[in-house]
């Protein structure tokens, strides 16, 4: 049983008008299987915590505390955050020219274990992977993201998270840009990883339609970078009949 948890986590961004506080002070406690919800309107910082807990060097952790299982993440590098057990599937996953698929998925492996994966082995479980989320074979020789669509990133996002079996999974919006079928591959590729290895998941969203397939233990509403709510998979379903008008009436202003 690990633990990831997050204590009065203050986090700013540097502006051309200087630093902007975005984060107000988050309490959260993320246990493995467990899936937490986070939820609110546009600007109010569900992606800056997403980015502070993998590292990005535009956010600033300025107070607070996140430890895995006691470990100061904080103090972490970006890859020894990613070796600790921590993933981030990316809003708007990046495009890598000249890396082909097969050599990122191996080589990144590697980085978080420390050693190479058996080639025979490793070829059946990445060749199932793709498979089961609906993966061209073909995509394995392509440059990473290049060309590929919405849909197709955050599929391999979602390949990812299932051959690196990370303890804690933050997935920023990976529902946005997919169309129905899209987001139920997707959402299965998730649940799987689950149900395999008891991974903790961070999913942030906007809207309630990937909670009908992935279900939360607990959501959490975010407002002005704080945590104005929380509650079950009810509360998902109250926000998507009431909206958000009720904690920020004309919306909140964060980055």
């Amino acid at each position: 049983m690990s633990t990831l948890e997050i204590r009065d986590l203050h986090v700013s961004v540097d502006t051309k008008e200087g630093p902007k506080q975005i984060l107000r002070g988050v309490d959260l406690t993320i246990g493995s299987g467990e899936t937490h919800a986070i939820m609110g309107p546009n600007g109010s910082g569900k992606s800056t915590l997403a980015s502070a807990l993998a590292g990005h060097p535009k956010y600033q952790v300025t107070s607070g505390t996140v430890t895995l299982d006691g470990a100061d993440v904080l103090a972490m590098s970006v890859d020894e955050r990613a070796r600790a057990g921590l993933f981030l599937a990316m809003q708007y996953p990046v495009e890598v020219p000249g890396v082909s698929v097969a050599n990122f998925l191996r080589t990144a492996k590697t980085a978080i274990t420390g050693e190479a994966p058996k080639l025979r082995t490793w070829g059946k479980e990445v060749k199932g992977a793709m498979e089961n989320l609906r993966i061209d074979s073909a995509f394995a020789e392509r440059s990473v993201n290049e060309g590929f669509s919405g849909g197709e990133k955050k599929r391999h996002e979602i390949l990812q998270l299932e051959l690196f079996k990370p303890r804690f999974a933050i997935l920023d919006e990976t529902d946005s840009g997919l169309d129905v079928d899209a987001l139920r591959v997707v959402s299965e590729g998730v649940n799987r990883a689950k149900a395999s290895t008891d991974v903790g998941v961070l999913l942030i969203t906007h809207y309630t339609r990937i909670l009908r397939y992935i279900t939360p233990d607990f959501v959490h509403v975010f407002v002005d970078g704080r945590v104005a709510e929380e509650g079950g998979p009810e509360l998902a379903e109250r926000l998507e009949a009431e909206g958000y008008d009720r904690f920020v009436g004309t919306g909140a202003t964060m980055a």
